[in-house]
Parts: C-alpha cells; sequence; structure tokens
C-alpha cells in the first residue's frame, strides 16, 4: 500500500506544477529556462543532502552510466522539450492527451522487458486512462477545431515516449542503486542537457527574491519529492501499475486551475476525472491480486 501511496503522491505533486510555472513564465522566464533551474536547484539540494547522510549514494558504476543517460537525457530532458513544443504548438489539451499514452508505451515496454501479466483490470485501467486524461484536456469543450500537423503528432507522441521510458530506465537502476542515488544523477545530467537549449535573457530574473522562491519551490515540491515517491513507489509496483497510478496528475492539474485560476469545471472534464480514479482503483486492485498470487 505504501508504494502505491507514494506513487500517486509524485502525480499530485507533478500536477502542482502550474502553480509555479504561470507565475515564472509570466515574469519572463523561458519554460527551458525553468526546466533547467529545476533540475539545477535539484541538484545542489540533494548534493547537499548525501553529502551530510550517506556518501556511498553517490558511487556509480562506469558500466551503468547508460542508465542514467537514459533517465536523464531521454526522460526528462527530451521529454520535456517535446512536451512545450507540443504545448506552444497545438495548447496544452492535445498535449495532455499525446503524453498521457505513456502508459500504454510502459505496459507493452514492460511485457517484453520484464515478462508483466497484462492482465484484464490493467487493460481496462489504460482505456479509462486514456479515455479520461483526452475528457479532462478539455479538448471537447474548445470551440475552434484543433490543428494537429503530422510532426507535431510525432513530437507530443514522443514525449509519451520519453515519460514512460523513466520508468523503464529507472526499473533497471533500481536492481542496483537507492532511490536518491537515481533522482541525483537524473537530475545532474539533464542539468547539463538542457544547457544548450536556455536562453539566456531570463538569468538576469533570478535575483528577484519571489522568481527565486518559485524556483525553489518547484526544485522541491514539483521535482525532488515528486520524483523521490515515484521512483521509491517502483520498487514495490509493477512497471505498468505505476504508470496508470500517476495518471492523477492531470486531475491536480486541472482542479489546481478551478481552484486557484479560476477556470471552468465542465460536464466531460468532472467525467474524465471519473474515468482516471476508477482507473486508479482498478490499478490498486490489480496490483494486490498480483502480489497475492505471488505469495
Amino acid at each position: 500500500m505504501k508504494h502505491i501511496l507514494a506513487t500517486i503522491a509524485a502525480g499530485v505533486l507533478w500536477g502542482l506544477i502550474s502553480l509555479f510555472i504561470k507565475p515564472l513564465s509570466a515574469a519572463g522566464f523561458a519554460p527551458q529556462t525553468i526546466l533547467f533551474f529545476r533540475v539545477l536547484i535539484s541538484s545542489l539540494v540533494l548534493l547537499v543532502f548525501m553529502l551530510a547522510t550517506d556518501r556511498s549514494l553517490l558511487k556509480i558504476h562506469l558500466a551503468d552510466l547508460w542508465i542514467f543517460l537514459g533517465t536523464g537525457i531521454i526522460s526528462l530532458t527530451l521529454f520535456s522539450l517535446c512536451y512545450f513544443k507540443t504545448i506552444i504548438d497545438c495548447g496544452s489539451s492535445i498535449a495532455v492527451i499525446l503524453l498521457y499514452t505513456s502508459p500504454v508505451f510502459v505496459l507493452l515496454f514492460s511485457a517484453v522487458l520484464f515478462k508483466e501479466k497484462i492482465g484484464a483490470l490493467k487493460v481496462l485501467a489504460i482505456l479509462l486512462t486514456v479515455a479520461g486524461c483526452i475528457l479532462v484536456s478539455g479538448v471537447f469543450s474548445q470551440s475552434n477545431g484543433v490543428q494537429l500537423s503530422g510532426k507535431s503528432f510525432f513530437i507530443g507522441l514522443a514525449s509519451g515516449l520519453c515519460y514512460a521510458l523513466y520508468s523503464i530506465f529507472s526499473n533497471y537502476a533500481l536492481k542496483k542503486y537507492s532511490t536518491l542515488t537515481v533522482i541525483f544523477y537524473t537530475f545532474v545530467i539533464s542539468t547539463f542537457a538542457i544547457i544548450p537549449f536556455c536562453g539566456l535573457s531570463s538569468f538576469k530574473l533570478i535575483g528577484d527574491a519571489r522568481n527565486a522562491l518559485l524556483l525553489a519551490g518547484i526544485a522541491v515540491i514539483c521535482t525532488i519529492l515528486p520524483y523521490f515517491c515515484y521512483t521509491f513507489g517502483l520498487k514495490g509496483l509493477k512497471t505498468g501499475s505505476a504508470a496508470i497510478l500517476v495518471t492523477v496528475e492531470p486531475i491536480i492539474g486541472t482542479l489546481v486551475g478551478v481552484l486557484v485560476f479560476a477556470e471552468t469545471l465542465s460536464l466531460p472534464v468532472i467525467l474524465g476525472i471519473a474515468f482516471v480514479l476508477l482507473s486508479l482503483y482498478l490499478t490498486g486492485r490489480a496490483s494486490k491480486d498480483g502480489a497475492a498470487s505471488e505469495d
């Protein structure tokens, strides 16, 4: 149960990110620069913590570097760039739909690489997740037609694939390393990988105390804590189940929009939330049944 709750907590914390992204964007920060400071601050905080508590957590084998290059470059940096690009070109609703194809990718990869069984409950949970995310995205509430080119479709789909691969790479990493080690090197590598994409114009904005506080908040609340919770959750759950449970994120994002930014909550969105909540329940049942069958 603790692994299920940790994974859901990760989705909740990731869902709060608009509380930081919107004011930072309004202050003039480019998305890439926000990501740079997000992973840089996260890396520094974890480094100080690990040096103070257990320096052995910093040790990794050179032969395993490919895993952290995967989590840092593909699953965090490339995912973020593809996701940002889809939001800019197609809007957030389409971006969310394509991003949350990720549980499907995770399920397929897990079946092939880790021999995880795809039961009826998990398939139903996947279908409800995809349908729920489509509804929550608000695509059916748009008055204008949605324009989606082939290029934008594949970039958006790539965001879902890259997002899914974090679960796959982490599954390998957690066989040898602690949760803190995995997320620390993910952030460090992402910090260096994102530098070529950062503009210098918004760096001067970090001198403002409010901006600095927001950047610290996005690093701790929406990066370190959720990545720790999700990676910890992967230790005790099937990879496919964890990918479904974390899809509580768009629900939280929607609720933040309604409660904080006075966005409207339509009937399709409410129905989508119900679908995702039902998928979480079914995934929890499937995880318990799977654990019971192994005992």
